[in-house]
């Protein structure tokens, strides 16, 4: 029998039905809501492109059961700014012209962000342990660090 429930991402509730409610997080917010990021990558976790905040906390979405956060604060990669008052990472990342493909791009500002709203002015070695657990096959790791690293102080 179907399930009920209701996502808050990006500041707006939504109420979705779900067949399983162990099914992914991921597949809610690309298949329900129609959202283009997070993104599918490993389906194990791994490599962060799935990335998303739930109460402020980087999740790895592909992992964790819809019904787990449902009631709780999600918010995406297009909830953490709007084109006229972007994050300051997302402002960074362009500054630093960090994108080569862009697939990764969800797991690595999502992931920078918790860190800087963690600890605003991290040193490097923090960014680069923050980040270590992501995945970018475009080989951009150094410029994603030297992002965060120009957005903690702005």
């Amino acid at each position: 029998m179907p399930q009920n429930l209701t996502l808050n991402v990006n500041g707006q509730a939504h109420r979705i039905s779900v067949d399983d409610p162990k099914m992914p997080l991921l597949y809610a917010l690309r298949d329900d809501l129609g959202l283009g990021n997070p993104r599918f990558g490993c389906g194990l976790g791994q490599c962060g492109a799935c990335t998303v905040h739930v109460d402020g906390q980087a999740i790895r979405s592909c992992t964790i059961p819809v019904s787990l956060v449902a009631n709780r604060e999600i918010t995406t990669l297009s909830g953490l700014g709007t084109a006229e008052k972007p994050h300051p990472l997302q402002t960074a990342w362009i500054a630093e012209q960090v994108n080569q493909c862009g697939y990764c791009i969800n797991g690595w500002i999502m992931t920078g962000a918790e860190l800087l709203a963690r600890n605003p002015h991290p040193a490097e070695q923090e960014v680069r342990d923050a980040l270590s657990g992501l995945i970018c096959r475009c080989g951009t790791h150094n410029a994603a660090v030297k992002a965060v690293l120009r957005a903690s102080k702005a």
